[in-house]
């Protein structure tokens, strides 16, 4: 995957920065595995807005991934599509059996690559297999908590995580956010990093492209009345001020931090902001 910089035609495609698409092998998804999507629009059961700057975008239907690659043996990958639910790329992989599923597309995966899923496998890009059984440094993605639940972490572009050690049951895993967890060794995870890498480099370039996302315009604190926010008003153009930044409703915004998990707290072993 590789990104093409527009010619500055108009102001909008003056900085914009897209996809050249070039390891798109098919436009037309596979039937069998699409879904209906329906848009929420930020909304929740009672049409209460609860994420803001969320509607409208494209019509979209949803690709049926096989985050658990519960199915051993040996498969294909017929295609590498694109997914307008997610920033990775997806591949249509064919089993011997004849069985067809999407997967997160790995890095530099090819054609006809064939990858495999179960204790047997090699210890190469695409093939699924339990966390102890992987070499200390071994580079991986898609990534399950729960044995058998399917891969829950390290599924957008470009990322990975890395297998540092393994200790009574439990595989220490350096995610990208830099921190450092422990995982059960029978969880499973694909090897390699994940496609697309250069989706980082991406500038949309002018709003409308923003609005087919399903992105709705949001305005700064800072530019509001008082009544309306708690950064507004003030004479001229006044900042946020480090010290106190607040949300829309007066809580604590900007780095505080919001985890409580006790449950889990005793399997990170380092979070990211003590790097």
């Amino acid at each position: 995957m590789a990104t093409k910089k527009l010619k500055p035609t108009t102001a909008g495609r003056r900085d914009a920065v897209v996809d050249d698409f070039s390891d798109i092998t098919t436009a037309v998804p596979y039937k069998s595995l699409l879904a209906p999507l329906t848009k929420k629009g930020g909304r929740n059961n009672k049409g209460r807005i609860t994420v803001r700057h969320r509607g409208g975008g494209h019509k979209r239907r949803y690709r049926i991934l096989d985050f658990i690659r519960s199915k051993t043996g040996k498969a294909v990958i017929e295609s590498i599509e694109y997914d307008p639910n997610r920033s990775a790329r997806i591949s249509l992989v064919r089993y011997e059996d004849g069985t067809r599923k999407y997967i997160i597309t790995p890095n530099n995966a090819n054609l006809g690559d064939v990858i495999e899923n179960g204790e047997n496998a090699e210890n190469a890009i695409g093939n699924t297999k339990k966390l102890g059984s992987l070499q200390t440094g071994s580079v991986v993605h898609n990534i399950e908590l729960s044995p058998g639940k399917g891969g829950v972490m390290v599924k957008s572009a470009g990322t990975s995580a890395q297998v540092m050690a393994h200790e009574s049951g439990y595989t220490l895993l350096r995610l990208p956010s830099g921190e450092m967890r422990r995982v059960l060794s029978n969880c499973t995870a694909t090897i390699g990093q994940v496609s697309n890498p250069e989706n980082k480099n991406k500038k949309l370039g002018r709003a409308g492209t923003s609005r087919r996302l399903g992105r709705r315009p949001s305005v700064r604190g800072s530019a509001m009345s008082p009544n309306a926010h708690p950064h507004g008003g003030g004479e001229g153009r006044a900042g946020v001020g480090m010290k106190h930044p607040k949300t829309p409703w007066g809580k604590p915004a900007l780095g505080k931090r919001t985890r409580r998990n006790k449950k889990t707290d005793k399997m990170v072993l380092r979070r990211r902001y003590d790097r």
